[in-house]
């Protein structure tokens, strides 16, 4: 079997959206905790577009807060594919619609006196997957996680100067081959597309990016005479950036979870407050998968939880360890449900969402290690051991 995960760079048009978006969410949370905010941003050649709907007591410069990440991310030379000193910038945001926060401000429960009366209700319907593998010590599957390691590698030689013929746009991409028990065997391909100036020869990055990119970040051990390489396979890269393609908030939300390894339920992170279960829901899941395979409970777990638009209770909570736990989907489960509050409140409460995290999360994936970020906390790992000791006693 063999598994693709890709990565982009923080350059690449749409993540440089997605920055926008949940930059432009954090200028909100900070002045007020209570913003509900769905902020989407489109960039294509010299202009970049802010839509969406926000209800705050805050007030943001949106113009200033877009010009600060396009800075940051190195878009300050036309050449480059975009220039933030010179680009045309549209906004439309408006008043959130009221029939949405009608649902959100206090859920169907509390309505029905079945709940307390400040509990909100779900954002939007949807359905929201959360993973965690032994594979990597972040607890990710390899191919994303060393997608991600090449595509922060790229970014940082180009920021230090190492490579400074390189641009900010690029992808990267990584094979894994696993064996017949399901073992990490080797990675099969590695495909880096990185954006360069016009005077650079081919050979030169490749021979640059073998040593200053992959070498680094890709360990002997998962490195064999059958990898291939693939560096700019299409023989340049010069058109980059939004001069080369337009770029959208939400468009990468696969590489923003865990590179297609399980399914997804199609909504986006970037720039949803986490009223929003699309965002709050997902970082739930994942912190309970993650503490649970930390736990030594499964190798694997996947978790799926869906919700109703105005609803706080999920409308279904399921679990697959794929055979690797002494527990039952089933039981674990019900124990997920016992020790987690799965509720838009409880969530946003317990992994205390109503802060400026997020603009750190559109960038190499949502879910990472030394980023600060609640949901990949494991202060759940001592009390899920404790119960699962408990459940295997009393059989």
């Amino acid at each position: 079997m063999r598994i693709t995960s890709e990565s982009v760079l923080e350059g690449h048009p749409d993540k440089v959206c997605d920055q926008i978006s949940d930059a432009i969410l954090d200028a909100y949370l900070a002045q007020d905790q209570y913003s509900h905010v769905a902020v989407e941003t489109m960039i294509s050649q010299n202009l970049l577009v802010i839509a969406g709907e926000v209800r705050s007591q805050a007030h943001v410069n949106l113009e200033q807060i877009a010009k600060e990440v396009l800075k940051k991310i190195g878009y300050d030379h036309p050449k480059k594919g975009f220039d933030y000193h010179s680009c045309v910038i549209v906004k439309n945001v408006h008043f959130q619609s009221t029939d949405i926060s009608i649902g959100v401000d206090q859920s169907l429960e509390a309505k029905r006196g079945a709940g307390d009366s400040h509990q909100q209700g779900a954002g939007d319907q949807g359905i929201m997957y959360g993973y965690a593998t032994d594979e990597t010590e972040d607890y990710l599957p390899v191919s994303i996680h060393y997608a991600h390691r090449l595509a922060r590698r790229l970014a940082e030689v180009r920021k230090k100067g190492q490579l400074a013929y390189l641009y900010p746009d690029g992808k990267t991409q990584v094979t894994v081959s696993y064996d017949e028990k399901g073992k990490v065997d080797y990675i099969t391909d590695i495909v880096i597309s990185a954006q360069h100036a016009d005077s650079v020869d081919q050979s030169k990055i490749r021979e640059d990016l073998w040593t200053h990119v992959i070498e680094p970040e890709i360990p002997n051990y998962l490195r064999n005479e059958h990898t291939r390489v693939f560096v700019n396979p299409t023989g340049r890269f010069t058109i980059g950036g939004p001069e080369g393609d337009t770029g959208l908030t939400g468009r990468k939300i696969i590489v923003d979870t865990y590179g297609g390894v399980i399914p997804h339920g199609g909504g986006a992170f970037s720039g949803k407050d986490p009223s929003k279960v699309d965002r709050s829901a997902a970082y739930m899941a994942r912190y309970i998968s993650k503490n649970i395979v930390a736990a030594g409970i499964a190798k694997r777990c996947q978790i799926s939880l869906s919700y109703a638009i105005g609803v706080a209770a999920p409308v279904s909570v399921d679990i697959d360890t794929f055979g690797s736990s002494r527990l039952s989907n089933a039981i674990l489960a019900r124990v997920v449900q016992q020790v987690f509050d799965l509720t838009p409140s409880g969530i946003i409460r317990d992994l205390q969402l109503l802060r400026p995290i997020y603009q750190a999360t559109a960038r190499y994936g949502h879910f990472k290690d030394g980023a600060n970020l609640p949901w990949e906390s494991l202060d759940k790992v001592t009390f899920l051991q404790e119960i699962e000791h408990r459940l295997l006693d009393a059989r």
